[in-house]
């Protein structure tokens, strides 16, 4: 039972993370390097959050329990803060290592666009994220013990890798919706992006009531992912021809089957 869970709970979260790095960003050496520097500055600004909450604890009155949980809020949005300074310190990074690209490049264009960057930064953040937030859980899943034996809910596995994976796809939203905010210095959109970020963090902080904190992630996950859509220039004209263009290809294929001789015995 336990194999299961820990297998089931990292495939909800980890799935479409995987799938994506398979079909979007392996195939390019490139996009595989951004994906990997985009992780390391997220570990950074992890490492300055969790040091400025670590002071903070050991400067304050570990016995008093309401400062604790006060300053853990506090750590919370720091790091969140400080995620959004190092997602803007990589944009600028990107945009450095742009021009260089394009100065080097024989017919001098970039072979990167800057919305395929944010896409992969923000998939980069959204995976080491998720990886940092889930791991011991998924540890745990494996056992000795049962979830719930002592009235707690049975459901913290499942709804931890729920929000793990709307955890994934967020970073990702809010990294293609960043840059181009970065880019066009649409700075309200900017401040739009920290503060969605920061209402979710602090929705965890409702668990154990998970209605309370997983319906409104998924909204604003829905939201930010619209949102990020039309920012990466999708359109609604875009989502019919694609699904026209899916339908004639099935009709195609059931015509040529029709028109295919019989096998003979």
């Amino acid at each position: 039972m336990g194999a299961a869970v820990f297998f089931g709970c990292t495939f909800i979260a980890f799935g479409p993370a995987l799938a994506l790095c398979l079909l979007t960003v392996a195939g390019d050496p490139l996009r595989v390097i951004i994906l990997v520097a985009g992780a390391f500055f997220w570990l950074v600004s992890l490492l300055l959050a969790s040091l400025i909450w670590f002071i903070s604890v050991h400067l304050s009155d570990r016995e008093d329990g309401r400062l604790q949980y006060g300053l853990l809020m506090f750590g919370a949005a720091v790091s969140v803060l400080l995620q959004e300074a190092f997602r803007f310190a990589y944009f600028k990074l990107l945009k450095k290592a742009d021009e260089g690209l394009v100065t080097i490049s024989e017919d001098g264009r970039s072979p990167i666009s800057i919305k395929q960057m944010a896409y992969v930064s923000g998939l980069s953040f959204g995976i080491i994220s998720g990886v940092f937030s889930v791991i011991n859980i998924l540890a745990d899943s494996i056992g000795p013990g049962t979830v719930g034996i002592h009235g707690d809910s049975p459901h913290y596995f499942i709804t931890s890798a729920f929000l793990t994976m709307a955890l994934v796809f967020l970073h990702t939203f809010w990294g293609t919706i960043f840059f181009d905010a970065c880019e066009k210095g649409r700075y309200w959109t900017l401040a739009l992006v920290v503060i969605s970020h920061l209402v979710t963090s602090g929705l965890t902080f409702l668990n154990p009531c998970y209605e309370a904190s997983l319906i409104p992630i998924f909204i604003i996950t829905f939201s930010m992912g619209v949102w990020a859509f039309f920012t990466a220039g999708g359109s609604l004209r875009s989502i019919v021809t694609c699904l026209s263009f899916r339908r004639k290809e099935a009709d195609q294929v059931m015509v040529y089957s029709a028109l295919q001789l019989p096998v003979e015995d």
